[in-house]
């Protein structure tokens, strides 16, 4: 099986980047991360983001016959130039001021840079090819801007392979740059690309928000268990992310480009389980009217993902090691075992060690579920740096989601949601933040449009709210807005139906 590509929006200039980089090599490429429409779907895929800006990258290079490609990134904190993605075996990184060298004068001025062979330019840092011992012959380099028409990045091409770089390069290198800087503005580095940004870059995963240790280390290791086919398993507190990543681990393997399926074990009753995992024949039971196909088979080709483990009745633990040994199921009705394509990812908030103990979880599928673990700190243990990360990503999303412009928040404010503990993690930031959004009337989210113990807005908020009542308040919002229509106030969610009537019923989960 292939490795993960990428693929952009049937763009005519990407899609010249296709024959040369269909090579077979187990790397990312444009062409084999199986996404039709990269421009519209990177803010719902948890991709690596250092594998995307390669990959385009590289594209760039074969597109206009380069020998090397750099993209450079705005650090706005810092007033950096950073090379994210470049064609440099011999320095990992360059980092620029603005002005420094042809790369940091584009970006300072806006202004494009054809050098031609045999000339010199006092703007060019030589000492980077000193350090190198590359050449620098040609070089083109030209400003990516954001929607607002501010430099956010430079892309610079390195000697022209056969000559020197052409106005057909220039043309082909504008229109790259156009889509490159929206395909950045669609991804979580969009709004640390601002001006108003005052946090140094971070990258790693796109959605997964944070840049502390804790969240490093959940990062390297979401990506190492992605390049395996080995069954992981998530362990977090509710709220913290523990779907996000698995989906990470699914976006970024080699079955990325077929389905990540989700099951709610908390949701299903214990005696439909069996029917919803493997499916069943017409005839199996009662009202089996008709075959149908379970979720093991609807992941054949991706990701199953099993949440909330923990809640596997014991009869169905051994349905299931039987799964994760030998890849096989049968459906109920079946006479016949079927093999299992899939790769599988767990997650679970209960103390799986504690259940093994008291005869609860058997040990035998314990040991199969947990062959890589990957645990997500809780909010309140990621640092003060990582919240305000949260917040301002939040803020934003929520902004979009509700047709808001821009929309900021006070000191007082943000002051106010460091001092809570986030007992239900970044879910009741989120829910948190999206009421704020709702209720504020302007531009500026302030502490009266944070939720209080009692459910009413106002300048003597105290303690927040539990995420309970948070996502209780939320969802009656939701209802009202949609008149009362459960199927459209789930859509909205982003829950199923059966979900959200649980959670109208008071039910966990």
């Amino acid at each position: 099986m292939t490795g993960p590509t990428l693929s952009f929006r049937g763009s005519p200039i990407l899609r010249r980047a296709l024959v040369a980089l269909d090579q077979g090599e187990p790397r990312m490429n444009l062409r084999r991360l199986g996404l039709d429409a990269l421009h519209e779907r990177l803010a719902d895929r948890a991709l690596d983001l250092d594998a995307v800006l390669r990959a385009v990258v590289d594209a760039t290079r074969e597109i206009v016959a380069a020998d090397r490609a750099t993209l450079y990134l705005v650090d706005q904190a810092r007033q950096e130039l950073v090379s994210r993605a470049a064609h440099l075996p011999e320095i990992t990184e360059i980092r620029l001021q603005m002005g420094q060298g042809l790369a940091g004068w584009v970006a300072q001025t806006g202004q494009r840079v054809n050098l031609r062979e045999g000339r010199r330019d006092p703007r060019h840092a030589p000492q980077f090819d000193a350090r190198t011992g590359y050449s620098t012959r040609t070089l083109l380099a030209m400003p990516l801007r954001d929607a607002k028409g501010h430099t956010i990045g430079v892309l610079q091409v390195l000697n022209k392979q056969g000559g020197a770089f052409e106005e057909s390069d220039e043309a082909i290198l504008a229109e790259l740059c156009v889509e490159i800087a929206e395909l950045l503005g669609r991804s979580t580095l969009g709004p640390q690309l601002q001006s108003r940004n005052p946090r140094p870059l971070s990258f790693g995963l796109n959605r997964v928000i944070g840049d502390s240790t804790a969240m490093r280390l959940v990062t390297d290791r979401t990506l190492k268990a992605a390049r395996s086919e080995a069954t992981v398993l998530v362990r977090g507190e509710s709220g913290s992310g523990k779907e996000l990543v698995a989906r990470a681990v699914h976006d970024n393997s080699t079955r990325s480009s077929g389905p990540f399926v989700v099951v709610d074990l908390a949701a299903l009753p214990h005696a439909l389980m069996e029917s919803e995992l493997f499916g069943h024949m017409r005839g199996a039971f009662t009202s089996a009217d008709r075959d149908q196909t379970g979720r093991v088979e609807a992941a054949t080709g991706g990701t199953l993902f099993l949440d909330e483990i923990g809640e596997l009745p014991l009869p169905m633990q051994a349905k299931l090691l039987r799964l994760l040994q030998e890849r096989s199921y049968v459906p109920v009705g079946a006479s016949r075992p079927r093999t299992a394509d899939v790769r599988f990812v767990t997650a679970t908030h209960r103390d799986l060690e504690q259940m093994v103990a008291a005869g609860q979880f058997r040990q035998d599928l314990y040991y199969r579920v947990r062959v890589v673990e990957i645990t997500l700190p809780p909010l309140r243990a990621r640092g003060a740096d990582d919240l305000d990360r949260l917040i301002d990503h939040l803020l934003d999303e929520a902004a979009a989601r509700h047709r808001r412009g821009p929309i900021g928040i006070s000191a007082m404010a943000r002051s106010q949601l460091h001092a809570h503990r986030w007992p239900g993690n970044v879910r009741e930031l989120q829910h948190t933040l999206e009421s704020a959004v709702v209720l504020a009337d302007g531009p500026l989210i302030t502490a009266v449009h944070l939720p209080t113990p009692t459910g009413s807005p106002g300048e003597e908020a105290g303690p927040l709210r539990t995420l309970a009542e948070v996502e209780a308040a939320h969802i009656q919002r939701v209802l009202n807005a949609t008149c009362g229509n459960q199927s459209e106030a789930a859509r909205i969610l982003g829950i199923g139906r059966n979900t959200l009537a649980r959670k109208l019923r008071g039910e966990p989960g």
